[in-house]
């Protein structure tokens, strides 16, 4: 039988096993330290613990540590990995350097059970959530890469890879308070997005349980009709359903909410759309991020033109909207917003030192 995932256990669940087994109590402090503040990737690594410590460690517990398959490198310099996980699921995560940020964007389920007309993840089959640690690992990574590679200290963190995260809320919100907490990578939830294509309940639990990250919808349409044929979930979460969520959310956390928005020629990119986008805009405070559209292989939908894309922003402007428009990164290698798809090739070698 395989062993226990040690970091499925809290520190208490540590601290019993020791004293059970007769060891010191503050063992268990000492390997909380390795696995969620120092990312340790083995039991070896944990140096300041005595030899037969170790062993009793590696008898008992596994630590199922995620590890880069492949990695490849846009002419951009974002960096897409393949993420192996401990049963052989690959996921992939990026490392988008801009001027101003360096981010990872994270998955968060292996595959996706939406099937939004516009992205590749979600022509995948689900197959499991992921658990808290092989996202904090994920995280830990594109750190690394961020330093080794650029640095440059990683600035942001994305939960908009593979997956739909509210689907698997609590380890994503797990994972959250490993990356944040003091004990574990200490980075400050100001610097974390969550992104949902909209379940109206989960926005509400998040706004019960206070989060303190940053929130974004993906919109991509304030009608219900083109919505409906691009995001299937949205016949079960209506504008109307989530207009009355994100009232909710924000009045309990007071987040300002971002909304993602991905311009599809002649099908959300008139002046009609803009408008009906101007009046979703005025439920909650909020700001748009228009996206550009990155085609997936014989999709019927196609990237608008830039005469199109400066009217719709010019009126969203005009209308005191915050707008910002986002350059896709990573095109070249598939690391695009809705590419990630587990496409990476195989023959690639993961990056040295990762």
């Amino acid at each position: 039988m395989k062993n226990k995932n040690i970091r499925a256990l809290s520190k208490e669940e540590i601290t019993t096993f020791f004293t059970e087994k007769g060891d010191k109590a503050f063992r268990a402090k000492q390997v909380y330290e390795w696995v969620w503040q120092k990312s340790a990737r083995s039991f070896d690594e944990m140096t300041n613990l005595p030899k037969a410590t170790r062993a009793l460690l590696n008898e008992n517990f596994s630590i199922n540590a995620v590890t880069i398959a492949t990695s490849q490198i846009s002419k951009d310099r974002t960096i897409k990995n393949a993420f192996r996980l401990y049963d052989g699921s690959i996921v992939e995560g990026v490392l988008i350097p801009t001027e101003s940020r360096m981010t990872a964007c994270i998955s968060s389920q292996v595959g996706c059970s939406l099937t939004c007309a516009f992205c590749a993840t979600g022509k995948l089959e689900r197959l499991r959530n992921l658990d808290a640690d092989e996202m904090y690992d994920q995280v830990a990574i594109i750190k690394k890469q961020a330093e080794e590679k650029y640095g440059i200290p990683l600035s942001n963190i994305v939960y908009m890879g593979m997956g739909e995260p509210l689907l698997n809320y609590k380890n994503v919100l797990e994972s959250v308070e490993k990356i944040t907490s003091p004990e574990g990578l200490g980075m400050s939830p100001q610097r974390i997005t969550i992104s949902t294509a909209g379940i109206s309940k989960m926005i509400k639990k998040l706004g019960d349980d206070n989060v303190k990250f940053n929130f974004a919808l993906s919109l991509h349409a304030a009608n219900d009709e083109k919505r409906n044929k691009i995001m299937p979930i949205n016949e079960q979460n209506s504008l109307e359903a989530l207009s009355e969520a994100l009232k909710y959310f924000y009045d309990k956390t007071g987040t300002r909410v971002t909304y993602e928005y991905i311009v599809f020629k002649d099908f959300n990119d008139d002046i009609s759309d803009a408008k009906e986008l101007e009046i979703f805009c005025r439920i909650v405070p909020c700001k748009v991020n228009i996206i550009e559209y990155n085609p997936i292989g014989d999709s019927e939908y196609h990237q608008t033109t830039e005469v199109r894309l400066k009217k719709f922003v010019g009126y969203l402007e005009s209308k005191d909207i915050i707008v910002n428009v986002r350059k896709s990164r990573g095109k070249d290698i598939d690391a695009a917003c809705g590419q990630l798809a587990g496409k990476t090739p195989l023959s690639i070698s993961p990056l040295k030192g990762a």
